[in-house]
């Protein structure tokens, strides 16, 4: 039985790639200090035998005894209001917890996926972003954070595949969602929902005109399956080409909730992305992968999801940190 590694695996993403790993067939080992972490999400896979769970920072030095055939580092706040709040665990975590993770793999013999992100190419001056732009990055900026620290972490895998001759993969994710987003967490598309269900207007930031393009949640877990098991060492855009608004998105929302709330324009906050969407020409030529679920289907799900809370579950604040 593959024995598979995967860090922040109590968080949105993580979550769901334990899922799939698990219904491969695989061993999984989610590690995660539930910072940002929910118990929540993978609290179904404690009773299975193939599933174990280690409450650790990844930032600090990681033991797994036994074998290890993969490694995926998907630890890492992943929303503007995370990283903004704890900026310094955001760096530690794309510097020290990917070092961490490479020096484990390069110990077990393992191959490491590492989630980067399409913040890598910054507000970008190409359109849409092929793997091959570098970017436009303000490394002092607010966001560079979270920037940056993909960026680093990105250099510092190359480093050990072309140095150490380790097996590694370079996954940019582009705007996802699904079920198990955390509602207050700052990203356009639980805040919508949650602000409709709460029956709030929708706030948008600026008016409203810039694009992001939105991948639902099993499509991006079967771009990242396919990719791990390529042959292919450099970045790979994953995400969903069809490009939308906010203002549009916003739309979208009002009409699936059927509430009555306008939408209202807030200040753009510093060095936001105006364009977001991805060239996926290397997936669909190298892993032979492309979106297959429609944002409408998508979105129905994710409201499906949110639908269920409670009104005390609505109303939570944003996540405080010490």
């Amino acid at each position: 039985m593959k024995r598979i590694l995967i860090t922040g695996g109590a968080g949105f993403l993580g979550s769901h790639l334990c899922d799939r790993f698990i219904k491969e067939g695989y061993l999984v080992i989610a590690m995660d200090n539930l910072i940002t972490g929910d118990l929540k999400n993978i609290e179904h896979l404690f009773k299975l035998e193939h599933f174990e769970f280690y409450h650790h920072d990844v930032s600090k030095f990681i033991h797994v005894p036994g074998e290890l055939d993969y490694i995926l580092h998907f630890a890492s706040p992943a929303s503007p209001i995370d990283y903004l709040k704890i900026p310094i665990q955001t760096l530690k975590v794309g510097s020290l917890g990917i070092h961490n993770c490479l020096g484990l793999a390069r110990v077990k013999k393992a191959r490491v996926l590492i989630a980067s992100t399409s913040e890598v190419y910054g507000d970008p001056n190409v359109h849409p972003q092929p793997e091959e732009y570098w970017g436009n990055v303000n490394p002092v900026g607010p966001r560079g954070v979270y920037d940056e620290a993909k960026r680093f972490q990105e250099a510092m895998t190359m480093a050990y595949h072309t140095y150490h001759g380790l097996e590694t993969r370079i996954i940019r994710i582009f705007n996802t969602y699904g079920p198990r987003m955390r509602l207050n967490d700052g990203r356009v598309l639980p805040a919508f929902i949650g602000q409709a269900l709460r029956g709030e207007d929708l706030t948008m930031f600026g008016d409203g005109s810039q694009t992001r393009s939105f991948c639902y949640v099993d499509d991006l877990v079967e771009g990242i399956y396919r990719l791990l098991l390529s042959d292919y060492a450099q970045p790979v855009n994953i995400g969903n080409p069809d490009e939308i608004t906010i203002k549009e998105f916003g739309e979208e929302i009002i009409k699936l909730t059927g509430t009555s709330q306008k939408l209202i324009s807030l200040p753009l906050p510093t060095d936001d992305p105006k364009q977001r969407k991805p060239d996926i020409t290397k997936a669909r030529s190298i892993l032979g992968w492309e979106p297959k679920v429609s944002r409408a289907e998508g979105l129905k799900i994710t409201y499906d999801y949110f639908k269920k809370f409670s009104e005390k579950e609505l109303d939570i604040s944003h996540k405080q940190f010490i």
